[in-house]
């Protein structure tokens, strides 16, 4: 199976193997440290599942999603020293790995959210009967959203597209139309909820007439959040679209073009939010706000 057939470009057949021992040794410390601390937030769940609240909920559906794309890291790991084969299996790593990703995004809004409205309106957050109900729902809606985007766009990362098992042509670029989905729904929205959310419950709670030291935590846990956010989250969208508009020589095949590297720099940088997550909102966050 060829790839990346274009006029004037050689053919790189299905056995093209490009070992990239710094990729495979930046992955290895993240997987060990994110299955550590995400294999203790799950237990630490699961032991409390009969006491969950709408909170609970959320926050367990983000240790899922984090978990999930942990697990799939020994992929990549392998691919990066070993080589895996460009087939479908390739596709749905790559769709499994970035799934996670944007449901984690699309979570912690939901829990942003749902702490600002907590804290808002308070009276009439403790009301509603059916928070439990409706944080099920909304963790639902998010997956079904994702893997239906995924399903549309299937062939963007089908294997005749991908030059190694998790790495696309450079000459191929992703339709117009995901990016946007990627970077204005995936990320842009997501940013201007968070920042909202989270500038409005720092704003509330410092004029609250109360020197605690509860107070003075959750105000840094909802600002180190949201600078978590930001930080793990902002370089991978700026790749996207820099990727796209990055017109790559005829030679590219054979040379780390700087517009890729930042990519996969940024793809890693991304997936320690995983780690984050659940040192922020597991064992921090969960602590004042259940």
């Amino acid at each position: 199976m060829c790839c990346c057939n274009t006029t004037n470009i050689t053919n790189i057949t299905n056995t093209t193997c490009r070992v990239d021992v710094f990729q495979g040794l930046a992955y290895i410390p993240l997987f060990f440290v994110g299955f550590l601390v995400n294999a203790a937030a799950l237990r630490a769940f699961i032991a409390k599942r009969d006491s969950w609240t709408d909170t609970h909920i959320y926050m367990f559906n983000l240790a899922i999603a984090d978990s999930a794309l942990i697990l799939f890291l020994p992929f990549r790991i392998y691919d990066a020293f070993f080589c895996l084969p460009k087939t479908l299996l390739c596709t749905f790593l790559i769709y499994t790995h970035f799934i996670n990703m944007y449901a984690s995004i699309l979570t912690t809004v939901a829990i942003s959210f749902q702490r600002y409205l907590a804290i808002r309106f308070p009276l009439q957050a403790r009301s509603w009967r059916k928070k439990k109900e409706t944080a099920f729902v909304v963790c639902l809606v998010f997956w079904g959203f994702l893997v239906t985007i995924c399903a549309i766009f299937r062939k963007d990362n089908h294997p005749d597209k991908l030059w190694t098992c998790y790495e696309r042509c450079k000459n191929r670029p992703l339709h117009w139309q995901f990016i946007v989905i990627l970077v204005f729904l995936g990320f842009l929205a997501p940013l201007l909820i968070i920042v909202f959310c989270s500038s409005q419950i720092i704003c509330i709670l410092l004029k609250v007439d109360n020197k605690s030291e509860e107070k003075k935590r959750t105000i840094g846990i909802v600002t180190a959040n949201m600078i978590v956010f930001i930080v793990c989250y902002t370089p991978i969208h700026v790749a996207f679209l820099i990727n796209y508009f990055d017109d790559p020589p005829l030679n590219w095949q054979f040379e780390y073009l700087p517009a890729h590297v930042y990519l996969l720099v940024s793809e890693w940088v991304a997936s320690t939010n995983c780690c984050f997550d659940s040192i922020s909102y597991y064992f921090l966050l969960i602590g004042f706000y259940s």
